[in-house]
């Protein structure tokens, strides 16, 4: 019995040191971490293991026979990313790094975008503009907020599904609303015309 355990661990040790690790961050463009991202390593077109990454973006994938892969990054609402020629070796942790970056997919999501006037047509920058979801018993809950850019432009992006939304930007107290409708994932445009002095 005796021997036979050490068989046991023996063959243990030697599996881990046959094996190595990867680990790395997930995140948008801007910096902000992505939250269970599936992350999978692929081995002559065929999937080894996979892992999600944590509230930080994070994730370690542990038990990888040394050799080289190709990792898959997927989550819904974001476009694939892939990273090739990835080599594992054995008893090693390789680090990907904090720069495994993954755009928005625009086929997935609600994207709602517009521009805010003045009375003469001028595009208005640094307005505040806030986006309520009106709820089907009429109550409204405020779901996003931003400031209009140089051109007067600002954008909101949501996950695909039915929804009355109303968008007011406002400055120098001055306000204006406007409601859309949204049915499926698609680019949805609209103005609005603040009348300043």
């Amino acid at each position: 019995m005796k021997a036979f355990l050490l068989i046991l661990v023996c063959c243990v040790g030697l599996f881990a040191q046959e094996t190595g690790s990867v680990k790395g961050k997930v995140r948008t463009s801007e910096g902000k971490p992505l939250t269970n991202i599936t992350v999978s390593a692929h081995q002559k077109e065929k999937e080894v293991k996979s892992v999600k990454t944590n509230s930080k973006g994070e994730f370690l994938m542990e038990g990888l026979p040394a050799g080289k892969y190709n990792f898959v990054f997927t989550g819904k609402g974001y476009s694939t990313g892939i990273k090739y020629n990835v080599e594992v070796r054995a008893g090693k942790l390789t680090d990907l790094g904090d720069r495994l970056i993954l755009d928005v997919d625009r086929g997935t999501l609600v994207i709602i975008m517009g521009s805010v006037f003045n009375q003469d047509g001028l595009s208005v920058a640094g307005a505040k503009v806030e986006i309520e979801r009106i709820i089907k018993d009429g109550s409204v809950k405020r779901v996003g907020s931003s400031f209009t850019n140089e051109s007067g432009e600002f954008a909101f992006r949501f996950p695909e599904e039915p929804a009355k939304y109303r968008i007011t930007a406002s400055k120098d107290r001055v306000s204006a609303s406007r409601e859309i409708e949204v049915e499926m994932a698609a680019v949805y445009r609209l103005s609005l015309i603040l009348k300043l002095k």
